[in-house]
């Protein structure tokens, strides 16, 4: 920092000195007022000249001393050092950086330049009388230069710095170029001529000094090594000579991959274990061959090359975990083979020819697979079965054998059964210890051609483990059914027929296969093989053509002909039928066309007409219908008055809560409700239909007197209600204020009791108070209540 100050301090002495000589030099020429020269011989010469004559000033940049710093000097001719002369100055920084003295003209810089904020400033002076601001001096304008020192430091452009250059670059490759500037004059001095070095990253990197240019220094660097570096560049002013400024930068260089690496298997030998059950397509093992590259650089293919499990296993890349996926190909028996061989190869998927001699990009290893036994189900022969039985069969017959063996090596024993829900007719049988499959039921093909079972096989001392196979048996025909008619056939004749004229052709149709049916042969039977009417011809093609034999047929003789026809198959042995033809004799005209074939043709001119009769018949039955109708609605029974007869309509038990105010309340409650609850009303409303008229009350409402015999008031009172339509229509409870007379009991009433004789004594009721004095009146003694009569 010293050495540092004292370089300035030197250049500042010398601009200041420099500027000094220049101004000197500016002030010996002459003045351009009243300045005259001596030619030769005397001779006056008279011109023009400037005052002062000058280009620019210079001033020292980032000067700190304690004085303003003097730029330069302005005089002019006319100055003869009275004072009346004034300097003026204007421009760029008058007045605020520079200052004049108006009377010397020294010119002074107040502040601290600097060239990197402005390089110039461009002022303009004038000399003016003092006293009237006369110009005496046209204006002149001058430039004051800020000359530069080495006051900036190199800065780059970036602070850190990222590259890549590919790993195992030759020396010499370009991996970036770094770049730095200097705000300093690069036209004066060496200020800003920057040399780059580097101070870390060697010996793996160099750096050109005039570009910036980095580049390998080794050879053969090796990503996997180390894939990422840290570079400073220096950049210094001055040519890199000392006292020069610098600036740094860091620069982080990362190398990438290429595929230089094989991969490689960590192991030689892998082992695996895949049970014999296993189904194709389950997965057995993995195996990773290791590559240090990245990227598609990395990408391994997987394959099997050789072994003797090549064709019972695949494998397959998983390009997410770069691994090789083994998997079953085909199903594995433990019996047969209890382990394999595979031999994979890893090989990379894109190789580099820059690096092909590196050797060969791919690696194997050897895979050994253990097939594990397992407790397989029994397993059957054949994949299915087709069995054949005649129909017919005798119930016991045999159809056909299946057999399972138990494929472990415990060989167990096996069972068999008829999975019943394939035979739900259970028409078969099978033996489950060796699989023989009977017939249980007699068997028609024309009603089941085929039965589809499934038979299962299960280990005897493992129930769990069980197979199925499909048994298809096909009943074979036999010649069971004799041929018939195909359709029922009606024949027409014509009455005026010609001899061996065809007027029906007829096939039949057989239930047994074609190999027990057709070719059919139609015949007569031998009775009547010469009938005189009709004749058959087979025509050979399984129909047979039915021919008249004589002309003349009549209606009125006969109209029907009943024709036996013979039809034999040709099964083994052959079967037949008698098939009867109904042939009806039908009248037809010129053409042969079909008339009527209705017997009563002739004879119904002389009676009613068809249609006559037909509206007889109708008019018989529609009266035989009215006649029914008439009788069915005079027995019809009238509906009862009463539309709800299964209603129980009855009067309502009526309960009283009030209990009276004791002896003294006389008034409380009117016993004579007791005696009919709606006597108040004088009648007894039906609760079923509203009345269409009401009676008057019933006198016999009221208590009946002593006098009158119960058997009379009872009988009156059914009377009553009987003839009473407001009562209801059933029977009821009927309230009767009488009790009778002639009870052995006695009255249990006590409504009564003071008109009844009594044994007891009630005389000392009257002794009780006033309180008793109406039980005293009502039970007092006899003669008592005689006298009170």
């Amino acid at each position: 920092m010293k050495e540092e100050r004292c370089v300035r301090a030197a250049l500042l002495c010398l601009g200041v000195l420099c500027c000094s000589q220049g101004l000197a030099g500016e002030r010996a020429r002459p003045s351009l007022h009243g300045h005259r020269e001596r030619g030769k011989e005397g001779q006056v010469l008279h011109r023009s000249k400037r005052g002062w004559v000058w280009n620019q000033f210079f001033v020292i940049e980032e000067y700190t001393g304690p004085d303003p710093v003097l730029v330069g000097r302005l005089h002019s001719d006319i100055d003869s050092g009275d004072g009346n002369i004034k300097y003026i100055l204007s421009g760029e920084g008058a007045g605020i950086i520079f200052v004049i003295d108006d009377k010397s003209g020294n010119i002074h810089a107040t502040k601290t330049l600097d060239r990197e904020e402005r390089a110039q400033y461009t002022l303009t002076a004038q000399a003016v009388d003092r006293n009237t601001n006369r110009p005496l001096e046209p204006p002149s304008e001058f430039i004051v230069k800020v000359q530069d020192i080495n006051d900036n430091p190199p800065e780059f452009l970036h602070e850190n710095y990222h590259a890549n250059v590919p790993e195992r670059s030759n020396v010499g490759t370009s991996v970036i170029q770094v770049t730095a500037s200097d705000a300093d004059d690069p036209t004066y001095g060496n200020s800003a001529k920057l040399v780059y070095s580097i101070l870390e990253g060697q010996p793996y990197f160099s750096v050109e000094a005039q570009t910036g240019i980095i580049r390998t220094a080794l050879p053969n660097m090796d990503r996997e090594a180390k894939e990422e570096y840290h570079v400073v560049i220096q950049a210094k002013d001055m040519g890199g000579h000392m006292g020069g400024l610098s600036g740094t930068t860091k620069v982080t260089i990362t190398l990438t991959d290429v595929n230089d690496n094989p991969p490689k298997f960590p192991q030689s030998v892998y082992q695996m274990s895949v049970s014999e059950a296993a189904v194709p397509g389950e997965e057995v093992g993995r195996v990773k061959a290791k590559d240090p590259d990245i990227g598609e650089n990395g990408l391994v293919a997987y394959s099997i090359i050789d072994g003797d499990g090549m064709d019972m296993f695949e494998i397959t890349t998983d390009y997410e975990t770069q691994e090789g996926v083994v998997k079953l190909k085909k199903t594995l028996d433990y019996e047969t083979k209890k382990s394999y061989s595979l031999k994979v190869e890893a090989a990379n998927v894109h190789i580099d020819p820059k690096f092909i001699s590196n050797g060969p990009f791919k690696d194997t290893v050897t895979v050994k697979i253990a097939v594990e036994d397992a407790d397989e189900p029994p397993v059957f022969l054949k994949p299915s079965y087709i069995f054949e039985v005649q129909e017919n069969a005798a119930s016991g017959t045999v159809v056909g054998k299946v057999h399972a063996k138990d494929p472990d090596a415990a060989n167990s024993a096996i069972r068999y059964s008829i999975d019943r829900h394939t035979d739900l007719e259970r028409y078969f049988v099978i033996n489950a210890e060796d699989g023989n499959i009977k017939t249980i039921k007699t068997l028609d093909r024309e009603e089941m051609a085929w039965h589809n079972i499934s038979v299962f096989a299960v280990e005897v001392h493992k129930q769990h483990q069980e197979a199925k196979v499909p048994v298809a048996i096909k009943v074979v025909d036999v010649n069971d059914n004799a041929p018939k008619f195909a359709a029922a056939y009606e024949a027409f004749v014509c009455e005026n027929a010609r001899s061996n004229q065809q007027f029906i052709t007829i096939s039949a149709d057989d239930k047994d296969d074609s190999a027990n049916g057709p070719r059919f042969i139609f015949s007569l039977p031998p009775e009547i093989i010469h009938n005189p009417n009709f004749t058959l011809r087979d025509n050979r093609d399984n129909t047979a053509s039915v021919l008249v034999r004589r002309e003349g047929f009549s209606r009125q003789k006969q109209d029907l002909y009943l024709l036996p026809i013979v039809i034999s198959d040709g099964g083994v042995p052959p079967l037949s039928s008698t098939n009867t033809l109904s042939i009806r004799v039908c009248g037809c005209d010129g053409s042969g066309s079909l008339l009527s074939c209705n017997a009563e043709a002739y004879v119904l001119n002389a009676g009613l007409s068809t249609g006559a009769l037909i509206a007889i018949l109708a008019c018989i039955v529609i009266l035989l219908v009215i006649v029914v109708l008439f009788v069915t609605l005079k027995r019809q029974k009238k509906e009862p008055l009463i539309v709800f007869e299964e209603e129980d309509v009855r009067e309502n038990i009526i309960t009283y809560d009030d209990e009276g105010g004791g002896e003294e309340d006389t008034e409380a409650f009117d016993i004579a409700t007791l005696q009919n609850p709606d006597g108040i009303n004088g009648f007894i409303p039906r609760k079923d239909i509203k009345p269409e008229y009401q009676y008057l009350p019933r006198p016999g409402l009221r208590p009946a007197p002593n006098s009158v015999d119960v058997d009379d008031f009872i009988n009156t009172r059914i009377q009553e209600a009987d003839n009473d339509p407001t009562a209801p229509p059933y029977d009821s409870i009927q309230i009767y204020g009488y009790e009778g007379r002639g009870s052995v009991a006695g009255s249990l009433s006590s409504l009564e009791s003071a008109t009844t004789d009594s044994d007891l004594d009630y005389d000392y009721l009257q002794n009780w108070g006033p309180r008793f004095k109406k039980l005293a009146d009502l039970y007092g003694s006899k003669d008592t209540f005689d006298d009170d009569s």
